[in-house]
């Protein structure tokens, strides 16, 4: 006996920068505009196009003076994250008024395990709620896929853009999904996509065919065939776990001492060894941070915390140790400390920054040997010592 097929919702915002571009300033609602960077950064790469931007031929990729070659008034706008991430966490908090089951794919777009709630309500009728409610309570176009499966629910998603719903069903995938181009297929990349083609496989279609397996297998592992194959024919998986992308909010090490220490000198030594600790384990996740603080515990057991953010994520382990001593340097009144520990706070996934933050690189890197030279400048001005960048 089958089991009974589950209901698995993809949601994904649309032109999720530029809405976001047009919530802070109404006054673009009207115009051709990309999200990108400061005005004078040319030869910065466009992240998101608005859709009238699109309508004139105006990519995202593209770098700004190629946008500007297709349509010279386009207007640019720079990114907020402060803002995108408020605007997710509404968008995630609102899904979990539906399920439980909610799992955040990146910071526009989510799963949904609707299968309890459907059994009450069509699921198309949750669907025309959900995207109403999100473009009136929050100004948030979405797009929805609903399928048995995650990959199936996410193909559905990207069929029909902006606010689309559309529902694929297994027993009508050969004339849904199959007819797509295989570049179409998600986990199919731009270059595995050109490989294939090369070898005569254009449409999902022709990946299926048993013929062209032999072929196929010069390109891609055996496992990833089958991974495929079992993707575009409804067989993939249909579990919506919540913490199957989760990051925590923050790294933190701290340490008990074994006596009091009032010895600013001896402090740094914690710090670093700390700073080291946080800084390995934000390697292990692969993630990036913006926000920096260290803790400490006093002998009367009061405690401060103190934290900097800079204005870019970052992911250098001197920085940590850095900002940490800074810190310290400005906060520490030479009161006997019991506790002490560094955190960092503000994290990203690398998947997340090099898709949400692939701006600007040059300025990116710009900014951060600004900061990284202010803190050097910073401690050889008040430690009279010669600290040089790279030093780990």
């Amino acid at each position: 006996m089958n089991k009974k097929a589950r209901i698995i919702f993809h949601i994904d915002l649309n032109a999720f920068y530029a809405t976001c571009a047009m919530i802070k300033d109404p006054y673009l609602k009207d115009k051709v505009f990309v999200v990108g960077g400061p005005g004078n950064a040319r030869r910065g790469v466009i992240s998101t196009a608005s859709y009238k931007a699109r309508a004139v031929g105006v990519k995202s990729g593209m770098s700004l003076n190629q946008a500007l070659e297709v349509y010279p008034k386009l207007l640019s706008v720079p990114a907020d994250f402060p803002l995108y991430q408020k605007k997710s966490r509404e968008f995630i908090n609102f899904l979990k008024q539906y399920s439980s089951l909610v799992l955040q794919a990146s910071i526009d777009e989510a799963y949904v395990d609707m299968t309890e709630l459907a059994a009450q309500k069509h699921p198309l009728e949750i669907a025309k709620e959900i995207q109403d409610t999100l473009v009136k309570d929050y100004q948030l176009p979405c797009s929805i896929g609903i399928a048995p499966t995650l990959y199936l629910a996410k193909m559905g998603s990207d069929m029909k853009k902006p606010l689309g719903i559309t529902v694929l069903r297994i027993r009508e995938l050969s004339k849904t999904i199959w007819p797509l181009s295989i570049g179409s297929s998600f986990g199919i990349g731009k270059k595995t996509a050109a490989e294939l083609n090369k070898i005569g496989v254009f449409t999902i279609n022709d990946f299926l065919e048993e013929k062209n397996k032999e072929k196929i297998l010069t390109k891609m592992s055996l496992k990833s065939y089958q991974g495929h194959l079992d993707e575009m024919t409804g067989k993939s998986s249909n579990i919506v776990n919540p913490d199957k992308y989760a990051i925590p909010q923050s790294i933190s090490h701290e340490t008990t001492l074994n006596y009091l220490i009032d010895e600013p000198e001896a402090l740094v030594t914690h710090l670093q060894d700390l700073s080291e600790r946080v800084y390995q384990r934000l390697k292990k996740y692969n993630l990036y941070y913006r926000t920096v603080g260290i803790k400490l515990k006093f002998d009367d057991f009061k405690s401060i915390t103190r934290s900097h953010t800079f204005f870019d994520f970052q992911e250098d382990g001197f920085l940590i140790r850095s900002e940490a001593e800074a810190l310290l340097e400005e906060h520490y009144d030479n009161k006997p400390v019991r506790l002490i520990g560094v955190f960092i706070s503000n994290l990203i996934t690398k998947e997340e920054l090099e898709k949400n933050y692939d701006l600007f690189n040059y300025q990116k890197v710009t900014k951060k040997d600004d900061e990284i030279e202010k803190l050097i400048e910073k401690i050889n001005h008040k430690q009279g010592k010669v600290v040089k960048k790279g030093i780990k």
